[in-house]
């Protein structure tokens, strides 16, 4: 299971009111960067058979179930720091990330 904090779901909310189309957030992993894993972020605009779907609040994050074990358990949120703001992905199943924090590791 994937939670957002009250902070991700509004910003989930503002982000698909401005776009004005689509059912929700699409949440997936991609290998990439030197750890092996990267987040990656979509509009989710279909659910497919493969999908798994989350609704917490009035928002959807739509997982492909394959990135499921690797997300299971993750808590996402969205932060405001100084001029900065982002989704912060609080993963418990991440055993390492690289010196940059743009991709992560997990013990399968």
């Amino acid at each position: 299971m994937i939670t957002l904090t009250e902070s991700a779901i509004n910003r989930v909310r503002d982000m698909m009111f401005k776009r004005e189309s689509g059912i929700g957030l699409r949440i997936g992993v991609v290998k990439s960067g030197c750890s092996g894993y990267s987040y990656a972020l979509d509009y989710a605009d279909e659910v497919a058979s493969e999908d798994e779907v989350i609704e917490q609040g009035d928002v959807k994050v739509v997982v492909n179930q394959e990135a499921m074990p690797i997300l299971d358990g993750m808590i996402l949120d969205f932060v405001r720091e100084g001029l900065n703001q982002s989704f912060k992905f609080i993963n418990p199943n991440v055993t390492s990330e690289c010196g940059c924090g743009e991709s992560f590791s997990v013990t399968k």
